[in-house]
């Protein structure tokens, strides 16, 4: 009987540790203010987020298998949001092909999604695959007044 007591509470602390540490994923955070160095500047306009337009940057790689839902989210989104004043733009990035980059932006595993603003600062960040309702929320205010 003890050994059940045992089991059923290991088994309940993992799954909370689970849940807890699960609970961000996909979820769009708004990202601390960084310094646009002229580093980051060079790196993010190697890749393409140089136009005066919101930016959804995505970081994947060949054996992602997560990176193909995120590219169908994305790119819904950004469909999506066509129509406004602002359109946003989006880029996918292989992590292998520009892992300097993603050292400059802190990529620690993938998938990995930011939001960039007009003027190229870093708005949000989203670890694993971001739900559609969250990377439209983030990105709407963005795209709908001219001094996004």
């Amino acid at each position: 009987m003890t050994e059940l007591t045992i089991l059923a509470v290991v088994l309940l602390a993992a799954v909370a540790v689970g849940v807890w540490t699960r609970r961000r994923e996909g979820r769009a955070r708004a990202a601390k203010p960084a310094a646009i160095t002229d580093s980051r500047s060079q790196l993010l306009s190697t890749v393409g987020v140089t136009e005066p337009v919101p930016t959804v940057l995505h970081f994947s790689a060949e054996w992602c298998g997560p990176c193909a839902a995120v590219r169908r989210v994305v790119a819904g989104v950004v469909e999506e949001l066509a129509d406004s004043v602002r359109p946003p733009r989006d880029v996918e990035v292989d992590i292998d092909a520009e892992a300097e980059l993603a050292r400059e932006l802190n990529v620690l595993s993938l998938p990995t999604t930011f939001v960039f603003d007009a003027e190229g600062r870093e708005r949000f960040r989203i670890s694993g695959v971001p739900k559609a309702a969250d990377l439209r929320g983030a990105l709407t205010p963005l795209t709908i007044s001219e001094a996004a």
